[in-house]
């Protein structure tokens, strides 16, 4: 059996725990020392200069980056942090945010498809066996298609556009290939976010920076089934981008204050811990495999960690240009930020990885 093969069944195993487990009190797997900049993946083609969210699918070892620069989808393999091939068919950038793509991404575990967001409000389905567009499915927004996620249970992904006014999430089956809900976010007054999926409460959680209730931002609390908004939990002083389900009942808000992240119990909105060191975050991840979050902010040009066990700070590590991505394999505990270039470390632009696996309490003194 090959090393790849192993690594998979690892990996799925892993993810049956988390998808079980991720709602339990206790900490999952300790937490390691130290994170370190272990590698730079340069990419081909076009000079990674604009790109967006990222995503890794543990149970087949890759990493999904949606690079506007080229247009396309960069793919790496987690094990070797080799890129392995790129898969074109997006709008690129187009000079503005709003019409670039592609945009958010993210694999539905039972097709082995990855689903990625594109500038002329449709998403597009990709068959991961051959690396091809197979559908196009469009949202019927005058924007970008933009962050996802993938609610494996009742088989649906939640697509936000963000862009439009006002911003509205599309509830798409992954069966049918058809939007099969369209909610619109009336009083959000600066767009729709990140969502994220807890497969325990059954509920998407979907990032609000702004409303006219809330101008400090809100979480939107969305019922798959009912194919409604169910609650909205007041995020004060916040203006979240990032969602990430972590363990128990903890949620992380990355927040666009600089300033500002929070945690918060997501079955009732309360507050559980806050911190003023780390913030400006677009996406935010959290790691089963060494129990941290991770947040990319490309204002301060850092990877910030939060220990999900304690729920403390840990560091603020050097990124690079334009690094508002992040995504972690819980297989190795590698952490993947793309950096734009021209950056001082990638001329060219290039995707850093970081590792906390092995790293000693010098670690963060010798990452260069």
């Amino acid at each position: 059996m090959s090393r790849r093969f192993v690594l998979r069944g690892v990996s799925l195993a892993l993810l049956a725990m988390v998808f079980t487990t991720v709602s339990a009190s206790a900490v999952l797997v300790p937490t390691p020392g130290s994170t370190v900049r272990m590698a730079k993946i340069a990419i081909p083609g076009k000079p990674l200069k604009v790109f967006d969210i990222s995503w890794v699918d543990s149970a087949s070892g890759h990493y999904y980056l949606a690079d506007r620069s080229n247009g396309a989808i960069d793919v790496v393999d987690t094990t070797t942090n080799a890129l392995v091939s790129q898969i074109p068919g997006f709008v690129g950038f187009t000079g503005k945010n709003d019409t670039s793509g592609p945009d958010g991404v993210v694999t539905t575990f039972s097709n082995r498809e990855l689903w990625a967001g594109d500038g002329d409000s449709t998403v597009k389905v990709i068959d991961l066996t051959r690396n091809a567009i197979v559908a196009t499915i469009s949202t019927g927004g005058k924007f970008r298609a933009d962050e996802m996620a993938y609610d494996p249970k009742d088989n649906i992904v939640l697509a936000a556009n963000n862009a439009d006014d006002p911003p509205f999430g599309s509830l798409i089956s992954v069966g049918t290939r058809t939007v099969l809900k369209r909610l619109t976010f009336e009083n959000s007054t600066n767009g729709a976010e990140q969502p994220a999926y807890d497969p325990m409460t059954g509920l998407f959680y979907m990032s609000i920076p702004a409303t006219k209730a809330n101008p400090g931002g809100e979480m939107a609390v969305i019922d798959p089934v009912a194919m409604s908004v169910v609650a909205s939990y007041p995020l004060p002083n916040c203006g979240p981008n990032g969602a990430a389900i972590g363990p128990g009942n903890q949620l992380l808000a990355g927040c666009g204050n600089p300033k500002r992240s929070v945690i918060i119990d997501r079955t009732t909105g309360a507050v559980m811990a806050q911190f003023d060191n780390v913030g400006g975050s677009d996406e935010v991840w959290y790691n089963p495999g060494d129990n941290r979050y991770y947040l990319a902010s490309s204002a301060d040009q850092t990877l910030g960690i939060i220990d999900a066990g304690t729920m403390t700070f840990v560091a603020n590590l050097q990124s690079g240009v334009g690094a508002h991505s992040v995504a972690a394999d819980l297989a190795s505990n590698h952490v993947f930020v793309p950096i734009a270039g021209p950056d001082p470390a990638c001329p060219s632009g290039c995707i850093a990885v970081y590792s906390s696996v092995n790293a000693d309490m010098n670690g963060l003194s010798r990452m260069h």
